[in-house]
This record gives C-alpha cells, sequence and structure tokens, in this order.
C-alpha cells in the first residue's frame, strides 16, 4: 500500500525537490514505466530529455517527473493529488498503457483519466492538461483495441484537454527502438517519446509565457 509518507518520497526520488519550483512554473508528469524509465538511467527518460529542451528554449519551467512503474490510470487517479502538491502550470497524464496491457474495460480507464482531469483543475484551475494517447499492440483483439485507442483522443475532446496522439509513435512495436523485453522504450525510443511530447507541449509552454 502506498502511505502519504511513502508517495512523497516517491515523488521526491522520481523529480528531485518536486516543491522548488513555484506551482505556476511545474510541469508534472504522470506516468509510468514508459515515464520513469525502466531499464535506464533517470536522465535517460524523456521527462529528463524534455527538461533539456525547456532549458534550451529558455522556458522558466522545472519538470517533474512522476513515474511510478506499473502504474495504472487507477493508481493515477489514487495519487494525483500528491504529485500535484502546491500545483502545476502543465499536467501531462502519460497513464493507460497498463490498463490495456490488463484487459480493463476501456470505460474505466476514460472514467479513471476523467477523474484525473477533474482533480487537476480543481487544484489548479488555470493547469494546461495534456493527455498522451496509448495504443495496444496487434495481439489484442481488435474491438478491445479499437476501444482502447479511441478512449484518450475522446477524453480530449470531451475534457477540452491537449493530446499527443500516440505517446509511442516511432517506438511501439519497432524492435531497434526498444529494449530486449520490446515493452520498454530504449535510450532512442525515449528519445523519440520526448519529442512527440514535445511537438504539443512547446507550443503549450509558449502560451504561458
Amino acid at each position: 500500500m502506498i502511505t502519504r509518507r511513502n508517495m512523497l518520497g516517491l515523488l521526491l526520488l522520481a523529480g528531485g525537490d518536486c516543491y522548488a519550483a513555484s506551482p505556476g512554473k511545474r510541469i508534472v508528469i504522470l506516468g509510468d514505466s514508459i515515464t520513469a524509465g525502466f531499464g535506464l538511467e533517470r536522465a535517460q527518460a524523456y521527462p529528463a530529455l524534455l527538461q533539456r529542451k525547456v532549458d534550451e528554449a529558455g522556458l522558466p519551467f522545472e519538470i517533474v517527473n512522476a513515474g511510478i512503474s506499473g502504474d495504472t490510470t487507477a493508481g493515477g487517479l489514487r495519487r494525483v493529488g500528491w504529485a500535484l502538491g502546491a500545483g502545476a502550470a502543465v499536467v501531462v497524464i502519460a497513464l493507460g498503457a497498463n490498463d490495456g496491457l490488463r484487459g480493463v474495460p476501456a470505460s474505466q480507464t476514460q472514467a479513471n483519466l476523467e477523474g484525473m482531469i477533474r482533480a487537476v483543475r480543481a487544484k489548479s484551475p488555470e493547469a494546461l492538461i495534456v493527455v498522451a494517447g496509448m495504443q495496444l499492440p496487434a495481439n489484442f483483439g481488435e474491438d478491445f483495441r479499437e476501444a482502447f485507442a479511441a478512449v484518450f483522443p475522446r477524453v480530449a475532446a470531451q475534457c477540452a484537454t491537449l493530446l499527443v496522439p500516440f505517446l509511442l509513435e516511432g517506438v511501439g512495436g519497432i524492435a531497434e527502438m526498444n529494449q530486449d523485453d520490446q515493452i520498454h522504450p530504449n535510450v532512442e525510443g525515449q528519445r523519440r517519446v520526448a519529442e512527440n511530447v514535445w511537438a504539443v507541449l512547446e507550443r503549450a509552454l509558449k502560451k504561458l509565457q
């Protein structure tokens, strides 16, 4: 069980001092093992790569990597308040892949995503929210794959958030972009994931200046 104390410890480990930057300068990325950088150094995970892009662009934001391996949208819903801390300027929700792999009904994944969005807006009404789309491998049934993939753009449209169409675009299913397990991005794969997110995030951050 993740207690309040343990959650704070996880967040501090994930992103350094999560509360160093003011709420208006924080970008919180809620995610799973892809965000956490499973199998790699933390500095090789896409949130760290995005921080470099933010710095190079001269933008005054601090990225908090709130990725926990194995997390689901249900887990994200439980911990979103702790991940936000005092609040954030931008929240990226990159959860759902493990829901699909575990066969969680698409309707439940959607309800959890919507719950996270409501929780973010309750704490940080002005925060920009980005939903990262997910897709399942071809070995899953077509009906379930289609229902799952449709959740993310539907949530983004209905809840008026930004959307990364597919977090693993150019990575998922491509052997040379993944580690030996063919699930988790390798160094090159993480770089591509960072590019996928940056294509949406850069425009959003420039509007916030």
